[in-house]
């Protein structure tokens, strides 16, 4: 390859990497404080404060008069207005109004600005590089096994011995969840007979703890009464506020006979929240539970493109399921999770094993694929108690492991340039050009720092510099020989090559090893530490050699590999 195709791959790798670290970078850097709170908090807690917001920014707005300038802050109404097609030589507040229908328009579009930026936000938390429990602290859960359930769930009063074994099933069941959550890094531990404690890098996030806990299991299909539905819907449809009590019961519950079930129906609203759309009456004594899945997965419709989730029965729920819909053929069937209809469809033909579901956003629909795929909880839990937690190592410990770091970082670089010389300077330039390298592809992974992955980052680095050694050594040993600068520099990439390549090669298998059998602190370090060499590979071996070879031609004469300069 010619050096302006290997100056093309290194841009290339470089911009890849910037596009990768972006995310943590707009995070740490432009992200207010005040919108880093608010995107940790609740869903419930995000619609409040921007219906708030809205509220008082439309009253200021309209307070100022119709003839006062737009202000600054409200300069993205401008922008709405044109993008309605609105023109004004002079906006002020009157002619913005023209654009908005009346005063409800314009307060939804103010509320859906703060919704936004909080719910982007939001969504970019989980995409950047975090500290781990030792280093920043993080949230802690007491979960607590619901036993009145699991006595109903198998008809007796459970001994102790199957309540701690259903615990420790929801343990592992629980660090799959949370690992296919892309949360890396947690502390799962049983406490006591009935009890989990959890401990997760990061704020208290309520939903993102919820996340883990959905999909108790109560997955299920169930036909739909189609008539009293429709008569139920009506009568809620003229009187929804004296439909139900204040506990959320019945207010007349012989509008439902005995022998049915009514359920709400569901769907997300711009926060993500359930939303009650309707009532559905269902026929409970035909019903085909989750435990019959073996597996799911969350893609695409190929007619609509709406998101769906695709799952396979087991043979005898293949057998239950086409027993079902071959008998109800043209009947509605709904689909229940946790006690709420997230979807009806009719029954056009008989279906077996492979099943297909929609009514989901995007993001429920993976979230529901990962419930499947991680099976259900034998026993239920209920969150105890969401607390936050400091940081496990303490502030001083913090501070002077990071200093140790950053010092022996530091020493490394002078060293190498003392005893190199400009061949030093350009080992260095490789380094933190790993170090970058190393850093976006973590932050594109959502990892999870903590002091054990950073020494593995370290230990990377050392181990990147331990290349540049080999190379510079062996081309010391072609000078020696009185070879060119040239052919020397050539000969000692090519001698060093393999040398290399086989120390790296061994590590990335024990680091493979690591990460398949070891703890989450020990996948830490071990990912980290994978990373890093197939990153240093690259510096070291090719970037550095890139560098060479724009300065050293076959005609060079002097080659700067230490401070005695020419041949050796």
């Amino acid at each position: 390859m010619k050096n302006a195709g290997r100056i093309a791959l290194v841009l290339l790798v470089l911009i890849v990497s910037a596009v990768l670290l972006y995310p943590s970078i707009k995070w740490y850097c432009f992200v207010s404080e005040d919108v880093k709170n608010l995107a940790t908090g609740s869903k419930e807690q995000i619609r409040s404060y921007s219906r708030a917001k809205a509220s008082e920014d439309g009253d200021a707005l309209l307070a100022l008069g119709g003839a006062a300038a737009i202000p600054k802050e409200y300069s993205y109404l401008i922008d709405e207005a044109k993008d309605r097609g609105y023109k004004s030589s002079s906006w002020d507040v009157s002619s913005l109004m023209g654009a908005f229908k009346n005063k409800s328009d314009l307060y939804s579009v103010i509320e859906n600005h703060y919704r936004k930026e909080i719910m982007d936000a939001k969504a970019l938390q989980n995409r950047i590089l975090s500290l781990g429990l030792d280093l920043k602290g993080g949230v802690s859960v007491l979960l607590e096994a619901d036993v009145a359930a699991f006595e109903e769930k198998l008809g007796h009063a459970p001994s102790a011995e199957e309540i701690s074994s259903a615990v420790s099933q929801d343990i592992e069941i629980l660090s799959s969840r949370i690992d296919q959550y892309g949360v890396s890094e947690p502390d799962i531990r049983k406490q006591g007979d009935n009890q989990i404690l959890i401990e997760i890098p990061g704020e208290a996030d309520t939903e993102r703890v919820n996340s883990f806990l959905q999909g108790k299991g109560s997955l299920y299909f169930c036909l739909v009464d189609a008539s009293l539905t429709n008569k139920v819907n009506s009568l809620y449809q003229n009187d929804p506020n004296s439909f139900f009590d204040e506990n959320g019961e019945l207010v007349t519950p012989s509008i439902v006979p005995n022998g049915k079930l009514m359920l709400g129906y569901y769907k997300s609203d711009d926060y993500s929240l359930d939303v009650l759309e309707s009532l559905v009456v269902l026929d409970p004594t035909v019903t085909l539970d989750g435990s019959y899945i073996e597996s799911s997965q969350q893609s695409k419709d190929n007619v609509t493109n709406r998101p769906v989730v695709n799952f396979t029965l087991s043979s005898e729920g293949g057998r239950l399921f086409y027993e079902l819909t071959s008998k109800h053929k043209g009947e509605p069937l709904a689909v229940v999770l946790d006690g709420k209809v997230r979807s009806v469809a009719t029954i056009n033909d008989a279906i077996s094993s492979n099943v297909q579901i929609s009514g989901f956003t995007e993001k429920e629909a993976q979230a529901l694929a990962i419930t499947l795929k991680s099976a259900s909880f034998p026993i239920d839990l209920e969150i105890v108690s969401m607390t936050s937690v400091g940081a496990t190592l303490g502030d001083d410990a913090v501070k002077t492991g990071l200093m140790a770091i950053v010092i022996g970082f530091m020493l490394v670089i002078i060293f190498m340039i003392a005893y190199y010389s400009l061949s030093g300077l350009v080992a260095d330039i490789a380094l933190l050009l790993n170090l970058f390298i190393m850093v976006s592809l973590l932050s594109a992974l959502s990892f999870t720092v903590t002091l054990t992955s950073i020494a593995g980052l370290i230990l990377t680095l050392g181990m990147a510099v331990d290349a540049n050694v080999i190379i510079y050594e062996r081309i010391k040993e072609e000078l020696k020989k009185g070879k060119s600068a040239y052919a020397a520099l050539e000969s000692g990439f090519k001698r060093a090559f393999w040398t290399i390549m086989d120390s790296n090669v061994t590590t990335i298998i024990a680091a493979l090893v690591l990460s398949t059998l070891g703890s989450s602190s020990v996948k830490g370090f071990a990912i980290t530490l994978a990373i890093g060499i197939a990153s240093s590979l690259f510096t070291s071996l090719y970037f550095s050699h890139l560098v060479f070879s724009l300065f050293i031609k076959e005609d060079t004469k002097r080659f700067m590999i230490s401070f005695k300069g020419g041949k050796r």
